[in-house]
């Protein structure tokens, strides 16, 4: 389903926020499945149209924080030839607001994905009851 909602195939079928509202109900579900005492990310990678190309997980972390590694996950980009990543991860705790390491590390990711012409489009932080959006809430 999601690889057809997000694909440019499935853009006559479905409008922009139907993608992006199944594209969220999708990284929900990875991130926030069970177990979920512990912080866990998933990435989604898309093409210069935002129609998906591929998807990964990029990590679990304990019950406050998550390493992700960012060689890894920009490895995984570049195989998928992705100009642009949707990153997301679940705070456990049911705090949606970033952490000073979040925002770090989100920063600190699009400035080095920038140097591969790939662009961090979001980065969702996702508890059992919000989402919080790094980009609309000018931290990206």
């Amino acid at each position: 389903m999601l690889t057809h909602a997000l694909s440019r195939g499935g853009e006559s079928a479905l409008t922009q926020d139907q993608r992006a509202a199944a594209m969220i109900a999708y990284l929900r579900s990875l991130v926030l499945a069970p177990p979920a005492r512990y912080e866990r990310g998933h990435a989604i990678f898309v093409d210069q149209h935002s129609a998906w190309l591929g998807d990964a997980p990029c990590g679990i972390g304990t019950m406050t924080t998550l390493a992700i590694r960012m060689r890894a996950l920009l490895g995984d980009a570049l195989r998928h030839d992705a100009a642009g990543i949707i990153l997301a991860h679940s705070h456990p705790s049911g705090h949606c607001r970033p952490s000073g390491c979040d925002i770090a590390t989100t920063r600190r990711l699009a400035n080095v994905a920038r140097t591969l012409d790939i662009q961090l489009i979001d980065h969702l932080i996702f508890t059992t009851d919000a989402v919080y959006s790094m980009r609309a809430g000018g931290l990206l």
